[in-house]
């Protein structure tokens, strides 16, 4: 079994976490979810010696997405993620930012993912599940092997993605998060877009939200 590592790199003023996974044996591995502050994730990338081959993104929101253009011009490497449906919001990133008072600028993944697309990183294989809710077009990476699962804004630790913004839909996350989410596992923990990690299992049985 491949080990995979992740470096937790808090980013922009919604402390949004920003990760460097990666293969520990071959030291190659993506940078998941830059949404800014793009000289200290290159910072952690040096310091980590890791070679990264790719960005992945798991949904289109400013403080995932908002460095991902200027990363993918210092790095020289293509994005992956979300799903298309997250187009609107990736084009309107400049507009975002000026509302936050942060620079961003649009971007276009070179790849698109679906339902039963599989991401690989390094030795690693990431398969990938379509979760919408808020945001119509995120995704999760799940890495079997490893029972470890990026989940970006959809579920939290005692908490649930928001879906008050547009083509946010709260019923629409909670059906993704116990049909495709429960579905892989107890065991599983998932590093979420925000705060720290949580096992499916404890959400599962303790989370107000899927037990309301």
């Amino acid at each position: 079994m491949t080990q995979l590592k992740v470096i937790i790199i808090p980013v922009t003023p919604f402390r949004q976490n920003c990760s460097l996974v990666y293969d520990e044996v071959k030291k190659v591995g993506a940078i998941v979810d830059p949404g800014g502050d793009v000289s200290a994730i290159l910072d952690a990338i040096r310091q980590s010696g890791v070679t990264v081959e790719k960005i992945l993104l798991t949904h289109g929101h400013i403080d995932h997405a908002g460095g991902a253009a200027e990363l993918k011009e210092t790095l020289g490497v293509p994005i992956e993620g979300p799903h298309e449906e997250d187009r609107f919001l990736l084009d309107g990133l400049a507009a975002t930012g000026a509302q936050y008072g942060f620079e961003a600028r649009p971007v276009t993944p070179d790849r698109w993912l679906k339902e039963g697309d599989r991401v690989t990183v390094g030795g690693l294989d990431f398969s990938i599940y379509e979760a919408p809710g808020h945001t119509p077009g995120s995704v999760v990476f799940f890495n079997r092997d490893n029972r470890f699962a990026l989940v970006g804004d959809v579920l939290f630790q005692g908490a649930v993605g928001r879906t008050d913004f547009p083509r946010g839909d709260h019923a629409t996350l909670i059906r993704s998060i116990k049909e495709k989410l429960y579905p892989l596992g107890d065991d599983v923990v998932c590093l979420p877009g925000h705060g720290k990690p949580c096992e499916i299992g404890q959400e599962r049985r303790t989370n107000p939200f899927l037990n309301a």
